[in-house]
């Protein structure tokens, strides 16, 4: 049977209980997340805690919410499993009222899109410089000097084969 109290006839000490001192191996682990985490906490900087603080709770944020994202998917699916039965049922009711919502919804959409583009076109018209009409106002420029560009361009272009196909004109 080995001696306890000689640290020779081991390979690793074992802790002693009721101390507040651990002893440490003889050998080193080469691994290198062991190698990461004793750099981690051997090097606590003032300027590196407050990154492995927004780490970790980083991480333990995602858990938690990953949990509750899983709690809520199973319940999802455990209610639709339930109300399945009375869905299909009820289909004939359920297909119409889709139907009539999403064309109300359609419309409501549609008629308050239009009004805000009136809207808008009514300041821009009036020249109250609605939000975007600088945008507008630089494109307009902008396609204006490319078709000068392209009108110039093309007018010298014409004009010299008009010369080519008739010599004499």
């Amino acid at each position: 049977m080995a001696d306890r109290t000689n640290p020779s006839s081991h390979t690793q000490q074992r802790p002693i209980y009721n101390s507040t001192t651990v002893p440490r191996s003889n050998t080193t682990t080469n691994h290198p997340l062991s190698s990461l985490l004793r750099q981690l906490l051997q090097s606590q900087s003032p300027n590196h805690s407050g990154q492995l603080f927004g780490f970790l709770a980083f991480f333990i944020s995602g858990g938690i919410l990953l949990l509750l994202t899983g709690i809520t998917v199973t319940a999802f699916v455990l209610g639709f499993i339930a109300f399945l039965p009375l869905i299909i049922i009820s289909s004939p009711i359920w297909i119409p009222l889709f139907l009539i919502v999403t064309g109300f919804l359609s419309l409501a959409g549609l008629i308050l899109a239009t009004g805000a583009v009136v809207s808008w076109l009514y300041r821009y018209f009036k020249g109250m410089h609605p939000l975007g009409s600088d945008q507008v106002d630089y494109a307009r420029s902008r396609i204006h000097d490319t078709a000068a560009h392209v009108k110039d361009y093309a007018g010298g272009y014409f004009h010299g084969t008009l010369k080519d196909a008739a010599p004499g004109a």
